[in-house]
């Protein structure tokens, strides 16, 4: 049921879809090589422009297929959740071009806000219409420039679109800040892991002196034993299970499943409390994933076959160990020296054996270095947390707004 005061129509009556110039063309006369956007550069909800590559055109053909300052760009196909989605062209860079995978949507600007647009096709509304009339192939899909004509656009009064427009806007901005937040902080903890892991840096012991001293140097089997022996049986069988897509690419353990000893005690890699999970298979290693396991089910775990483990030995904290396991010296390293065939390569127990590793022979400094760089990770945790928040909260408000469930008052300039 469309909303007092709004239509649904077609999108080709109140917007021109505009198809991309194609690639490969030799024989050009008059060929100007000028930039373009490939379905990599139009993401979901915003255009990256880290990598714009050049077509060569016909100069008299420029005009026809630049991009103007509010075209809503959407892409032709890719993954089910990101097809038809763009974001507004803000003329970022000019002349710019769009090849034949991405539509460029001119609407009618007396009629259709652009922004209003792009939010309406990035909505579950929006969604749902593209992924009902898409080819679909495995994970993929895609559109043609007919079935985007076709996109029953919701119109409401260009006040009100606008006004709705500005209110989403102000979860995009929270949002941006937000993910700059954590790519700070992501760096941050960089430079402290390279500072405090190396020795450059050293902290304060708890009577206020400075740590001191060499570091020792050897290899990571003096700090820890690595596969160690399977945990025996808990009274009541119950323990914790990891399979390796509970593992992040930050080296974080994302979840936890229970499961009985015996339908785990074979055939998995075993584990407990306090010990480090190292991917061993590529591309797993070189993405990072990992974890450190805590908290786990009567203290036991297992998981994927997949997984290294490392025990710290006497006098050696685990987390010390953890997060040099994480350091890029440690992971690059680990990638020269993978083992097995393309596509099944993966790092050895010798490898990890044999790392050269230098460490604070005090457990003292090894537990302050890992309780700083902690805090880091609380505080990503916590920026991470309030992302999630945000989206969530923006998708909802899509759903209302961009539907019409929920009104916003234009004369009063309130929600």
């Amino acid at each position: 049921m469309v909303p007092n005061g709004w239509k649904r129509v077609p999108l080709e009556t109140v917007a021109e879809v505009r198809s991309g110039v194609a690639k490969g063309k030799s024989g050009l006369k008059d060929p100007i090589a000028v930039p373009y956007l490939r379905v990599a550069n139009v993401q979901d909800g915003h255009i990256n422009l880290d990598e714009v590559k050049e077509i060569e055109i016909e100069r008299t053909k420029l005009e026809r297929y630049s991009l103007k300052f509010g075209d809503v760009l959407m892409n032709e196909g890719g993954d089910f959740d990101k097809l038809g989605r763009g974001d507004v062209w803000l003329g970022q860079i000019s002349p710019c071009l769009h090849q034949n995978h991405v539509f460029a949507v001119r609407p009618n600007q007396e009629t259709l806000d652009s922004f209003f647009l792009a939010a309406l096709a990035a909505s579950n509304y929006g969604k749902t219409y593209f992924l009902s009339c898409a080819k679909r192939s495995t994970n993929l899909a895609s559109i043609n420039s007919k079935q985007i004509k076709e996109f029953p656009v919701l119109v409401p009064p260009l006040p009100e679109q606008k006004k709705i427009a500005q209110l989403l806007s102000t979860w995009d901005k929270a949002i941006t800040t937000t993910e700059h937040l954590i790519a700070n902080s992501r760096q941050q903890k960089k430079a402290l892991m390279q500072q405090l892991l190396t020795g450059k840096q050293r902290l304060l012991s708890d009577t206020s002196e400075r740590f001191s001293g060499e570091w020792k140097e050897g290899k990571l089997s003096d700090l820890c034993t690595i596969n160690p022996k399977k945990q025996g049986s808990p009274i009541d069988e119950k323990v914790s299970f990891i399979p390796m897509d509970a593992v992040s690419e930050e080296a974080k353990i994302i979840r936890q499943e229970e499961r009985g000893y015996t339908e785990v005690e074979k055939g998995f890699t075993s584990f407990r409390d306090n010990d480090v999970l190292i991917a061993k298979i590529t591309p797993c290693f070189e993405n990072g994933k990992g974890g450190y396991a805590e908290n786990l089910k009567n203290g036991i775990g297992f998981g994927s076959t997949e997984f290294h483990v490392l025990r710290a030995k006497d006098n050696v904290c685990s987390r010390f160990i953890y997060y040099v396991t994480n350091t890029k010296n440690f992971r690059v390293r680990g990638e020269i020296n993978m083992q097995g065939s393309a596509g099944q390569k993966r790092v050895t127990k010798d490898y990890l054996s044999l790392y050269s590793i230098k460490y604070p022979p005090s457990l003292e400094e090894q537990q302050k270095i890992t309780t700083v760089l902690s805090a880091a990770d609380k505080e990503l945790e916590i920026l991470q947390q309030k992302l999630s928040a945000l989206k969530q909260e923006k998708k909802a408000l899509m759903q209302q707004l961009l539907t019409g469930k929920r009104r916003v008052s234009v004369e009063h300039n309130a929600a």
